[in-house]
């Protein structure tokens, strides 16, 4: 047996990034769910972070069929945007960025929680704890793709 067999543990590239897809998808059908199902209508900064989202469910896959590793190259800047923009929403409904900036001018205001689950799960938090978890996947890919190399 190959002692570079022995060392490999963990979860391969593939399922990482198979992960990274996952959440990805997750995410968009939620943002769907909560938007037609719901209505809840989204607001501009809701919109940025499904720009992001949305590519990804699509990326994703067409990286693991054959497997692309270079698939990490073009999800994680997409995921990167994304988790700013939930971040600057998260910022902006504690009170933390002042909402004189005006980043909704029109439609519904950025600074409404449309939901609040057990007092402090946000729309937005659900988008950055999405966003940070397939940057997670995809820094591990690439981590596990350059030592595979």
């Amino acid at each position: 047996m190959k002692t570079s067999a022995l060392r490999r543990t963990g979860p391969t590239t593939w399922t990482l990034i198979f992960g990274a897809w996952l959440v990805a998808s997750i995410a968009t059908l939620g943002a769907l769910f909560f938007s037609e199902v719901m209505q809840l209508p989204p607001c501009v900064l809701c919109w940025y972070q499904r720009i992001f989202m949305f590519p990804l469910a699509l990326i994703l896959p067409i990286g693991l069929f054959p497997l692309d590793r270079k698939v990490v190259r073009y999800a994680l800047p997409l995921a990167a945007l994304g988790w700013m923009f939930a971040v600057f929403h998260l910022l902006l409904i504690a009170g933390i960025i002042p909402e004189s900036i005006k980043p909704c001018t029109q439609g519904v205001p950025c600074s409404e929680k449309a939901i609040e689950w057990f007092g402090f799960v946000t729309i937005p938090l659900l988008s950055a704890a999405a966003s940070t978890t397939i940057i997670g996947l995809l820094v591990l890919a690439g981590v596990r793709r350059s030592s595979e190399q």
